[in-house]
C-alpha cells in the first residue's frame, strides 16, 4: 500500500475539522473491517501505545501498525505514552513498522531526544500533554513540531468527560503555535462527545481524535457531516 505524500501535513485542509480516528474504539475483533468502514471518512489514524507504568493501559504494538500499513494509505499517528527509559527504542519500532507521525510527551525528561529521533527517520513529530501538565511547557518544542496535542481527560483511560481547563488550554496552546513558524496542527483528544466538540473547535482545535463518537455513530457519513459543518 503506498505511503502518504512525505509532506502530508501541509495537504491536510484547514477549512474543516479533520476527523483522526481512534483505533482503541474500532472492533479490535474485526479491525480490517472497521479500517474499511472509516476509510471514505478518517483523515488520520491515531494509534495509542502504553506501557502500563506512564499511563495505566497496555497497548498497541508495532505489528498492529505494520498490519494497517499494508492496508492503508491513510497517515499513522502513533501517540506513545511510555516511560522515558523505553521511549527511544519504541520510535525506533514504530518508525519501521509503518508510522507516519509519532508524538512523544513532554513529561518525559528525554522528549527532546526523541524528537531528535523522529526526524532521523524522516518522520513528522508530534508533541503531547497531559491535562494537569502546563501549556507553556511545550514552547521550547513546538517550533520542531507538526502537531501538537493536549489531552482533556487523565491519561490512558476511556469514557472520561472533558476537563473543564480544556477549552483554555487549546486557547493558549492556539497562541503558542501561532509564533512557530510552520504549520503545527493542534489536537484535542479525550472527552471527545457532540456535546464537546463545538467547545474544542471554537477553542482552536484543527482535528479531533474520534473514539465512540465515530465508531459508535449510527450512520457515520451523517457524522461526518456534521463534524466537517463545525
Amino acid at each position: 500500500m503506498p505511503r502518504p505524500h512525505p509532506d502530508w501535513i501541509s495537504a491536510l485542509p484547514r477549512s474543516r475539522l479533520l476527523a483522526e480516528y481512534s483505533m482503541w474504539s474500532a472492533n479490535l475483533i474485526r479491525l480490517a473491517d472497521d479500517l474499511e468502514r472509516i476509510t471514505p471518512h478518517a483523515d488520520i489514524l491515531h494509534i495509542d501505545v502504553a506501557d502500563g507504568h506512564f499511563a495505566p493501559a497496555l497497548l498497541f504494538f508495532p505489528d498492529l501498525v505494520a498490519g494497517l500499513r499494508a492496508l492503508t494509505a491513510i497517515p499513522i499517528h502513533v501517540h506513545l505514552m511510555v516511560d522515558a527509559a523505553v521511549l527511544l527504542s519504541q520510535i525506533d519500532q514504530f518508525a519501521e513498522a509503518g508510522a507516519d507521525l509519532i508524538s512523544v510527551h513532554v513529561e518525559n525528561a528525554n522528549a527532546g531526544d526523541g524528537l531528535q529521533r523522529i526526524a532521523a527517520h524522516g518522520l513528522k513529530a508530534g508533541m503531547v500533554l497531559r491535562v494537569e501538565t502546563p501549556v507553556a511547557k511545550a514552547a521550547e518544542w513546538v517550533s520542531r513540531l507538526d502537531m501538537l496535542t493536549l489531552l482533556g481527560t487523565a491519561i490512558g483511560v476511556k469514557g472520561q468527560g472533558l476537563d473543564p481547563t480544556a477549552g483554555a488550554r487549546l486557547g493558549e496552546a492556539a497562541a503558542l503555535i501561532a509564533g512557530a513558524g510552520r504549520r503545527v496542527i493542534l489536537a484535542a483528544d479525550g472527552g471527545i462527545r457532540d456535546t464537546t466538540v463545538p467547545l474544542l473547535r471554537g477553542a482552536g482545535a484543527e482535528t479531533v481524535v474520534m473514539g465512540s463518537l465515530a465508531f459508535g455513530a449510527p450512520d457515520l457519513a451523517e457524522r461526518m457531516l456534521w463534524l466537517h459543518g463545525l
